[in-house]
């Protein structure tokens, strides 16, 4: 994302990072998400034995990557950040889509804490509540959890052949992304601008929502952010997505052939 516009927007230094570089960070929410998507496809398509074999070689590999970290705390870290990240998306798809239950979900999140010993599992609380203590802790992992969480219901409603269904998630993408500002009142208005430029630049990159319904509903969530966003949230969250699409458009520019 473009960096912030006056100091009184500039986030603290992160202090997890020493535990967890920024591209350890990205890479715990892209693992989250990958999960995710394993466990819900489990849910939904596996048997019970298929669903429990599936859960079991998962959270091994997410164990490991866990395991991977370079002391104690930063390994209960890493695991504090897959448990949150696969949490998170779990939430946001069951509020989504109305979701009771994603039994695979709710089976790998607890054979992830299973054997820990009473030392790790001090060490894993300390860090899970870490990352909410304050906005800038985590931030890298935060804002990839959230970019794909936002593109993914993004992707979601501009699928939906149904006007009412893609509206209606459309909708809901605008009631997450509106909350972030109130839950996060430093870093939230950063996490809708990156939403909504990286939404423009697949509609630019890869001609998505260009027409039908797909370009209603995301003419109507950009709409309802302009609506609901207090001015000078909503001037700074503009600004800044147009920002991050035109660096992106200079970057993707063919150079100039020198005869």
């Amino acid at each position: 994302m473009s960096s912030a516009p006056s100091t009184d927007t500039v986030l603290p230094a992160d202090p997890l990072q020493k535990l967890a570089a920024p591209e350890v960070q990205r890479q715990a929410a892209r693992t989250a998400q990958d999960a995710f998507a394993r466990v819900f496809r489990l849910s939904i398509e596996a048997s019970d034995q298929e669903r429990a074999e599936g859960v079991t070689a998962l959270c091994e590999a997410m164990r490991n990557w866990a395991r991977a970290g370079e002391g104690e705390d930063a390994r209960a870290l890493r695991l504090a950040m897959l448990v949150a990240g696969a949490d998170q998306w779990g939430l946001a798809w069951s509020q989504a889509f109305g979701l009771t239950a994603i039994p695979a979900l709710s089976e790998l999140l607890g054979a992830l804490r299973t054997g820990l010993d009473a030392q790790a599992e001090s060490r894993f609380l300390q860090q899970f509540e870490a990352l909410t203590a304050a906005e800038a802790n985590a931030i890298d992992f935060k804002v990839e959890l959230r970019r794909g969480i936002h593109l993914a219901l993004w992707h979601s409603s501009i699928a939906s052949e149904n006007r009412d269904e893609a509206l209606r998630l459309a909708g809901q993408l605008g009631s997450l992304l509106l909350a972030l500002v109130g839950n996060m009142p430093g870093a939230g208005w950063r996490l809708v601008a990156d939403a909504l430029a990286h939404i423009q630049i697949r509609c630019l990159s890869e001609g998505l929502a260009a027409e039908g319904v797909a370009q209603e509903a995301t003419q109507a969530l950009f709409a309802s952010l302009a609506r609901e966003l207090p001015a000078p949230q909503r001037d700074v969250v503009m600004a800044h997505a147009a920002q991050a699409v035109v660096a992106w458009q200079r970057a993707n520019r063919p150079s100039d052939t020198v005869h």
